[in-house]
This record gives C-alpha cells, sequence and structure tokens, in this order.
C-alpha cells in the first residue's frame, strides 16, 4: 500500500483544508472514510475468495490421491483374499478327496447348561469396609435412641 509518513499526511490536510474549506472538510473526511472502509472490505473480500478456491484445488487434489490409494489398497486386499480363498479350497479338496470322515471327529457334545449360583451376599460382603464406611454403606441397623446417643454431643449426656 501507500506509504505516507505524517509530514504528508499534515500537507495533504492543509491543502484539503484551504481546497474544500472549513464547512464541508468534516463531511467529506466522513465520506471518504466510508469509501475506504468499504474499498478494505471489498479487497478483504476478494483475498478471502482467492484463497478458499486455493484451499479447495487442494482439498480436490488430496481427495483424487486418496481414492487412487484407496483403490489399490482396496485391489491388493482383493488379490490376497481371492488367493487365500484358492488355497483354502485346494486344501478342502485335498483333505475331502482321501475318502475318510473328519466330520464326525471335529463335532464335540454340546455342554450342559449348568446355573452359575451367584450368591449376591457373598458379593455384597466382598466389599471392604473401609470402602463402605467412605460411600456410606450402613453395615448393621441401629435404633433410633442409639443413633441419637452416637451423635450426640459429649457433654450432653442424660
Amino acid at each position: 500500500m501507500l506509504d505516507f509518513g505524517f509530514d504528508k499526511l499534515a500537507l495533504i490536510g492543509a491543502v484539503a483544508l484551504i481546497v474544500i474549506g472549513p464547512e464541508k472538510l468534516p463531511r467529506v473526511a466522513r465520506t471518504v472514510g466510508t469509501l475506504l472502509g468499504k474499498a478494505q472490505r471489498y479487497v478483504a473480500d476478494v483475498k478471502a475468495e482467492v484463497n478458499r478456491s486455493i484451499e479447495l484445488e487442494e482439498l480436490q487434489k488430496m481427495k483424487s490421491q486418496f481414492q487412487t490409494a484407496v483403490s489399490d489398497v482396496e485391489q491388493s486386499v482383493r488379490q490376497e483374499v481371492n488367493s487365500a480363498t484358492q488355497a483354502l479350497n485346494q486344501t478342502w479338496s485335498d483333505v475331502t478327496a482321501d475318502g475318510t470322515s473328519y466330520e464326525a471327529s471335529l463335532q464335540t457334545p454340546t455342554p450342559e447348561y449348568r446355573h452359575p449360583k451367584k450368591n449376591w451376599r457373598l458379593k455384597r460382603g466382598a466389599t471392604p469396609l473401609w470402602f463402605k464406611q467412605k460411600a456410606g454403606v450402613k453395615r448393621h441397623t441401629q435404633s433410633g435412641a442409639a443413633r441419637v446417643a452416637r451423635f450426640r454431643p459429649p457433654g450432653l449426656n442424660r
């Protein structure tokens, strides 16, 4: 942008005061300021639009590179799966061609269902006392009188 020092700005102001006059100078200065602001906003919008278009082009390039990489990986995976399937089919045909029945030896009897016999009292009793005290879990019941006696200040015994 243009480089104006203080002395150049003072000279421009003095010339404007003489040419325009003191009555119209504030109105002209306001108008010039508004026009400069609009011009700066327009330039900023154009810069932002150019930056967005550059970023969009970069993103499209990255997208195309990513798609080519994905297609390459997909092809290699398909080739590996196909080769593994062919090897498995070959092995299966070799095994079944022997004539022996492996199916009977592979089947095992299903186990009978047994209830796990969970004991909630045992689970509750497995909690440590320090955790119960910290969590505020009651370990045993107290009568109302015992509770009052427990929380009564020591100097008020009746």
